[in-house]
């Protein structure tokens, strides 16, 4: 009959799409996982890799965290290298991001900050760091200053968001990508499309400022497109309010130097509803007000953001050596 027949060139018609998408997606992760290797330490973190990207050999130790859609690459020609000759950067990659698995449970802030804390415990064991952390990598930062704080000498977060901020704010794709049914095929197609939305995106992030050249080459933002990681970086943004609701009322106990960046014209975070309450919790808060400033301090602040990462570490060995 024609209708069976109909349902049969229509169930062809899809799988050879599907079959299409997965030799596309798999083609696009060969390629660009070709184009930014695994170039820094594996390290095993509860039966999990952290891959970590260094530069400097000596100092006072600094660890990284980035932040959503992003991965350690974020640092390595912005920050890094402004604190390189004097100390320890270490820049890890988020569970499902860059090159670091992801454990069971790592949309949760616990196991975002334990995978973090273990790379720290074991390329610098017995040592505290000041930790970093931007955006998402906020909230990250300030979860392993909480669970770990005997590995903590101050915090450093770039535009960071630390409380659940009401509602909104998820984009439709990651409510997708993020799903346990629909999430495996829709991350398959994301490479045809993610790339070149990202790159007219770019500029909203940046905002007020321009955005810097080669930005999407030189921080590897194509891995992003990775279906797992596209994947991991969905599942963690719509867990993220719930995580904040349930962690944001700790803060108090941050007993560290904390100094916050925050941008005036941020347009991805409201920094009322995050540095705005976190300012009234953690007692040793200093406030970086940026009037000009956006979501990626940085960038633009990069040098002012090295200083008072080198003020902080040389406050810690002034008062370990006392």
């Amino acid at each position: 009959p024609a209708g069976v027949r109909m349902l049969t060139i229509g169930v062809i018609v899809l799988a050879l799409g599907g079959a299409a998408a997965w030799w596309n997606s798999a083609a696009y992760a060969s390629r660009v996982n070709k184009d930014h290797p695994a170039e820094g330490r594996i390290v095993d973190v509860n039966g999990a890799d952290v891959h970590v990207l260094e530069q400097g050999t000596d100092g006072p130790v600094v660890l990284m965290i980035h932040g959503a859609s992003a991965n350690a690459r974020e640092f390595t020609w912005t920050l890094a290298p402004r604190l390189a000759d004097t100390h320890r950067v270490l820049m890890v990659d988020r569970p499902g991001h860059g090159h670091s698995e992801r454990p069971a449970d790592a949309a949760t802030l616990k196991v975002q900050a334990a995978q973090a804390a273990g790379a720290l415990k074991d390329l610098v064991p017995g040592q505290k760091a000041i930790i970093v952390g931007h955006s998402f990598g906020g909230a990250v930062s300030l979860r392993l200053a909480l669970d770990y704080p005997e590995l903590v000498d101050g915090l450093v977060l770039l535009a960071p968001v630390s409380h659940d901020w009401g509602g909104g704010g998820a984009a439709w794709y990651n409510k997708y990508a993020g799903h346990p049914l629909i999430g495996p095929a829709f991350t398959q197609l994301v490479p045809i499309v993610g790339p070149a939305q990202v790159k007219r995106g770019v500029t909203n992030v940046f905002s007020p400022k321009p955005a810097p050249e080669d930005y999407f080459e030189k921080s590897g933002i194509g891995l992003l497109f990775r279906p797992s990681n596209f994947s991991a970086n969905a599942k963690d943004v719509n867990a993220l309010r719930q995580e904040l609701a349930a962690q944001q009322s700790r803060y108090s106990e941050i007993r560290v130097p904390t100094v916050v960046f925050s941008g005036a014209l941020d347009t991805v975070i409201s920094p009322p509803l995050h540095v705005g309450k976190l300012k009234h919790q953690v007692e040793d808060l200093e406030l970086v007000k940026l009037a000009d400033g956006g979501h990626m301090p940085h960038h633009a602040f990069g040098g002012d953001v090295a200083e008072i990462i080198r003020r902080l570490s040389d406050s810690a060995q002034t008062q370990a050596a006392e």
